[in-house]
């Protein structure tokens, strides 16, 4: 496929503005299909879920079809869809029924790597079970995350391991299947951040051994709300707390009230704009979508590219993406300049790049970098090699300051 950009961005309404975005791994642009799906949503006839009313048919479809949506995009099965306001909200949702089973000595690992909604959820919630909570580090030089660094602190009290697919700070990528079939091995549940993974890489839950994971469709093009992809089965042998007269079927029994129907279609149109990416795929939904990331990942990684030897060229600047493989982010510092003000200087001339930790809190600190972060770039499928030339020439400019 020759990834179209121009027509590609000709769908996305806020390009329009002429800032160049390289915010995609805080949030994506919105296509006019989703738009659209979430207009339409709430123009028609809308009630809560059922099979009477035409309100209540609308809702019940959009449900229906956004889980089949979400069980092609993430190779899991629709009746394991779970819907959620945020990736932050379901994890804490999850911590907290999970650590029912916990109990002293048993123990959690998180990881230096994990954006901090990874993280604190499971620390607090073995606090409150009275298990230990193990940290597997990452070497800050390489970026890396390591089997054996997980490997390091399992053991036979190991009940959980919550990791990260792609570091949101640096675009690290570990080896989520091995690291996986550790946790297994050690009688534990993987549970897989891939709220920054899933922009970027077609995900398949058996093959990452995933079993939880969760993403944002916010950050492919969607609207602001979460996922999580579980094997139906497991989800059956847990008991989140709820209200007495809500239903006890899997998936709904872990989604709390009513769901953001307009939304779910806006989600549902995200997945379908991904999938017709390549126009000349063919196939069912699955099929276009493995084609689109193609694409996708392709395209991303000329960009990126052009990111990485650009940067190189410019005295000053320190880049803190370096794992070998890792997604189309990076964070730099510069050596005499704040990233703060290089944040501001951007902007000024429609390059939005922000400048922060973005959550990551233990990456920053590891990083040597404290709480202050360094200033991220990130790419979306609408950035062009344009935008990348603006990006460049704004850094360069800012530096001759």
């Amino acid at each position: 496929m020759t990834f179209d950009i121009t027509a590609l961005r000709s769908q996305f309404p806020a390009l329009a503005a002429g800032v160049a975005h390289f915010d995609g791994p805080g949030g994506t642009q919105t296509p006019e299909p989703v738009i659209r799906a979430i207009a339409d949503a709430l123009a028609n006839p809308l009630s809560n879920r059922g099979h009477t009313a035409p309100g209540e048919r609308n809702a019940e479809a959009i449900v229906t079809e956004a889980r089949r949506a979400l069980a092609d995009l993430l190779g899991a099965h629709p009746s394991g869809i779970v819907f959620g306001r945020s990736a932050t909200q379901l994890t804490y949702d999850f911590s907290r029924t999970l650590a029912k089973t916990w109990a002293p000595g048993d123990e959690v690992v998180v990881t230096r790597l994990d954006h901090d909604a990874n993280i604190r959820p499971w620390v607090q919630a073995a606090a409150q079970a009275g298990a230990t909570v193990r940290w597997a580090d990452f070497d800050p030089a390489t970026g890396e995350l390591t089997v054996d660094d997980v490997r390091a602190v399992l053991s036979g009290r190991t009940r959980l391991v919550a990791v990260t697919a792609a570091s949101n700070l640096i675009g690290t990528r570990p080896a989520i299947p091995e690291i996986a079939r550790l946790a297994h091995e050690a009688g534990a549940l993987a549970y897989v951040d891939g709220v920054h993974h899933t922009a970027h890489s077609l995900v398949d839950l058996e093959s990452l051994g995933a079993d939880f994971y969760v993403c944002s469709p916010y950050k492919f093009l969607g609207p602001h709300h979460g996922v999580l992809a579980a094997r139906p089965e497991l989800l059956e042998t847990l008991r989140p707390d709820k209200l007495l007269p809500s239903t006890d079927a899997v998936p709904e029994r872990f989604e709390l009230g009513t769901l953001p129907y307009e939304f779910l279609a806006g989600t549902r149109a995200a997945v379908d704009f991904l999938a017709d990416l390549d126009t000349a795929a063919d196939g069912g939904r699955r099929e276009r979508l493995a084609a689109a990331y193609t694409a996708l990942e392709a395209h991303e990684h000329v960009l990126r590219t052009q990111i990485d030897k650009g940067l190189a060229a410019l005295d000053g600047v320190v880049v803190h993406s370096r794992a070998a493989d890792r997604t189309p982010t990076v964070l730099l510092t510069f050596e005499r300049h704040s990233t703060v003000d290089a944040y501001a200087f951007l902007a000024e001339r429609g390059v939005h790049a922000p400048s922060g930790s973005f959550y990551a809190i233990e990456a920053s600190r590891r990083l040597g970098l404290g709480d202050t972060g360094g200033l991220r770039v990130g790419l979306a499928p609408y950035n062009s090699a344009e935008d990348v030339d603006r990006l460049l020439t704004g850094v360069s400019d800012f530096l001759a300051r």
